[in-house]
């Protein structure tokens, strides 16, 4: 019968009433943020077991269900982060930048919040700063992304039903929770959250309310941290903890941040470490919803980023291997360069590259370094590119379509082509049962 019902969704685009499928207890939504059909696609061959002759699926594939489309509330027809979350918070279209609010600026309600109302455990887990777009297109209303600091204060002033808004927040952030007009930090103590700034305490949060702040500002790449797993470990403590405060159900957002950072800056191996923290952190939601069936993870983009293709210069090859061999972010790479004699140089970028220092790598590196550090930045990340045939369209957004991913109860729900709004407007039909 389930297979019949996910059949006849396929056909008609997924136009089944919610009603056709069990509400689930529990909600996992996951955003790789500017994660499009490229970067999946790239990470599946990254994960190649080269000794076989297929190429392994992975994570990613074991769950897809569809495809989303993320067009903003304007005639841009690209979104941004923040128009694209409050899509997938609200169920609602607005302009580039808006948090949470419509093309009139006035507050929109989030899923969270109405999670919130029912009574259920709420939490946002981000590598970027807590307040920034994503995250707070779930827990804040604001005319701008930009206003870190109003938004941080959200966080604290946006009751629901008396209450704050959210029980469990992991991310960065701190220079917009402690600052000169305002100590967030500490009115979240007064509030009963248990609090910690050190990723190595993160065990130190024993219950509900908590808040952990890691970062001034965001976490390091995962290609430059010494905690290159740290979406997949604050996962597992967010879905411990919700389990423990579990009688009336969760809700909780968690956002691979840094992948669209990657593919802003065209950083193929910063991009494919991200994936990899990101992919960890969904095993660890299908674990924790294997052992706890009435849960839903869905798993989506709010864009995608870069304008990624593999293969480029009309080769027709992909190396794996070289991306592999980078040890360093591009601008982490090009901060220590910079300073460098040429002998210096040599070494250091066959350490982080593993590619070789030739004549033309040496005239490349040296002639960027005399003119900028920009224009090394350039250069460091081209000659990565164009070893591993790695093509790159914008250093912005995209307006591609994104993939939708789910798994456990009321997973076909999500199956077919939909609006990111419908994404939407499914799991809120969900929380509302």
């Amino acid at each position: 019968m389930t297979r019949k019902i996910s059949a006849l969704a396929f056909a008609l685009g997924c136009t089944l009433s919610n009603s056709a499928f069990a509400a689930p207890k529990n909600i996992i939504y996951m955003i790789g943020d500017g994660m499009g059909p490229a970067f999946t696609t790239a990470y599946r061959y990254m994960q190649d077991d080269k000794t076989t002759k297929i190429v392994e699926p992975t994570v990613f594939d074991s769950i897809l269900v569809g495809m989303a489309h993320t067009y903003p509330d304007d005639d841009t027809v690209v979104t941004d982060s923040a128009a694209g979350a409050t899509a997938l918070s609200t169920a609602s279209k607005s302009y580039n930048g808006a948090i949470a609010v419509d093309t009139h600026k006035k507050s929109l309600k989030t899923m969270l919040e109405i999670a919130k109302e029912r009574g259920m455990t709420t939490a946002l887990v981000a590598t970027s700063q807590i307040n920034h777009a994503t995250p707070a297109s779930f827990a804040a209303h604001n005319e701008s992304r930009r206003n870190y600091d109003e938004i941080a204060d959200d966080y604290i002033d946006n009751k629901i039903a008396g209450k704050l808004p959210v029980d469990l927040m992991l991310g960065g952030g701190t220079k917009y929770f402690i600052r000169d007009d305002r100590n967030l930090v500490s009115e979240f103590k007064e509030a009963g959250y248990q609090y910690t700034d050190k990723f190595n305490k993160l065990d130190s949060l024993s219950r509900l309310p908590a808040l952990g702040l890691f970062a001034d500002v965001a976490f390091p790449h995962a290609i430059d941290s010494d905690e290159p797993k740290r979406l997949t470990t604050m996962t597992n403590k967010t879905l411990d903890l919700l389990d423990k405060h579990n009688e009336k159900g969760f809700f909780v957002m968690i956002e691979g941040s840094q992948i669209d950072w990657c593919g802003h800056a065209n950083d193929i191996a910063c991009a494919m470490k991200e994936m990899d923290d990101f992919a960890g952190a969904i095993k660890a939601a299908k674990a924790y919803i294997d052992a706890n069936p009435d849960t839903l993870l869905v798993v989506t983009a709010d864009h995608s980023t870069g304008g990624l293709t593999l293969g480029s210069n009309g080769v027709y090859q992909w190396k794996t291997e070289v991306v592999e061999q980078v040890k360093a972010s591009v601008k982490e790479l090009t901060n220590t360069l910079f300073d460098m004699n040429v002998d210096q140089m040599a070494k250091t970028w066959t350490q982080l590259t593993g590619l070789p220092f030739d004549k033309e790598t040496e005239k490349a590196l040296t002639g960027a370094q005399k003119d900028s550090k920009e224009a090394l930045y350039k250069a460091a990340n081209k000659l990565i590119n164009d070893a591993s045939f790695t093509g790159w369209t914008t250093k912005g957004h995209t307006a591609i379509d994104v993939q939708i991913f789910a798994y456990g109860q009321g997973r076909d729900a999500f199956i077919g082509s939909l609006n990111n709004t419908q994404i939407a407007d499914k799991l809120i039909s969900f929380i509302e049962k």
